[in-house]
């Protein structure tokens, strides 16, 4: 019995995709981009801290890294917490070492919770985006979109009191989102956002109240998928960074400027048998005399500048 044609038929059925929330682009035929003093790779670390409730609801799902212990689970929230308490105080001397500029993706729990680390992140003045109010605070397709509106609006406008930024970046909780997310981002202030990962570069992203970038932050790099989901060794998580670092600087000489994104996290690379293994990432990329340090914000102009 053959398939009824009707399921071969999309209302907008076209080449490359079957939507209009971006214009239709092979990377490798766009305008090259350049970054500061001639550099070739902008290296953008992202670092997530998050807050995980114990009582977690789970609706729809449970997030990635959430709780999976009948409650209480004690075991997994405190391990989440000893990222905010012990491990970000690694990560921060570890970039100090090497002179990396990091920008923080905060839950607006952590913010609230933790005002002594938002104090320390003020105070050295490094980009601060929204990760949503908290882990379990999810963004999902079906949600009510007066729900979103107002779990958006909580997250944006308390996170940027706290931290006195325009905070102007965003990433949905496990980059869950609805089919009404990046409009309500645009219409409360939002610029970029990261939940999209079909790209390496930036790129226009549409929506009914305007437009807005979507923002390379790898997953296939990020610290919890290399060593959690996919369980593969620390060493193999160094190796896998260094390797995209070279073939994205070998890939410049012909393309154009290009991003190296890496999403990490306090709780899993902030442990003592690991610190050493991000230090080990730092060390070989920031050796390399064409990588551009910078945060996502000073990323994303300089990205338009060129463009212009």
């Amino acid at each position: 019995m053959s398939l009824d044609k009707k399921f071969l038929k999309y209302p907008q059925r076209q080449y490359g995709m079957d939507h209009n929330f971006y214009d239709w682009s092979m990377l490798s035929n766009r305008p090259k981009v350049s970054w500061p003093q001639g550099k070739k790779l902008a290296l953008w670390i992202n670092v997530c801290l998050q807050f995980f409730p114990l009582n977690q609801k789970g609706k729809p799902f449970v997030p990635s890294g959430g709780l999976t212990m009948p409650y209480p689970d004690l075991r997994h929230y405190t391990l989440r917490e000893y990222g905010n308490r012990v491990g970000i105080y690694r990560f921060l001397r570890s970039f100090d070492d090497y002179s990396i500029k990091p920008t923080f993706a905060l839950n607006t729990k952590v913010a609230e919770r933790y005002p002594y680390l938002t104090d320390i992140l003020k105070e050295r003045g490094d980009e601060i985006l929204c990760h949503g109010l908290h882990m379990d605070a999810l963004h999902y397709g079906g949600q009510d979109i007066n729900e979103e509106r107002e779990l958006i609006d909580r997250s944006l406008n308390d996170l940027r009191e706290l931290t006195k930024q325009d905070v102007v970046g965003w990433i949905s909780p496990d980059r869950s989102e609805s089919e009404n997310t990046p409009d309500l981002l645009v219409q409360h202030g939002v610029d970029y956002f990261c939940d999209w990962v079909n790209d390496d570069m930036p790129y226009e992203f549409k929506t009914k109240s305007g437009d807005l970038i979507a923002m390379p932050l790898s997953q296939e790099l990020e610290d919890t998928f290399i060593l959690l989901n996919n369980k593969h060794s620390e060493d193999s998580y160094v190796e896998q960074i260094c390797d995209a670092c070279d073939f994205l600087l070998a890939e410049t000489n012909n393309h154009g400027g290009r991003i190296l994104s890496l999403n990490i996290h306090p709780w899993m690379l902030g442990q003592p048998h690991r610190i050493g293994k991000l230090e080990e990432v730092l060390q070989y990329i920031t050796s390399q005399k064409e990588v551009w340090c910078a945060s996502a914000s000073e990323i994303l102009e300089q990205y338009k500048k060129s463009k212009v």
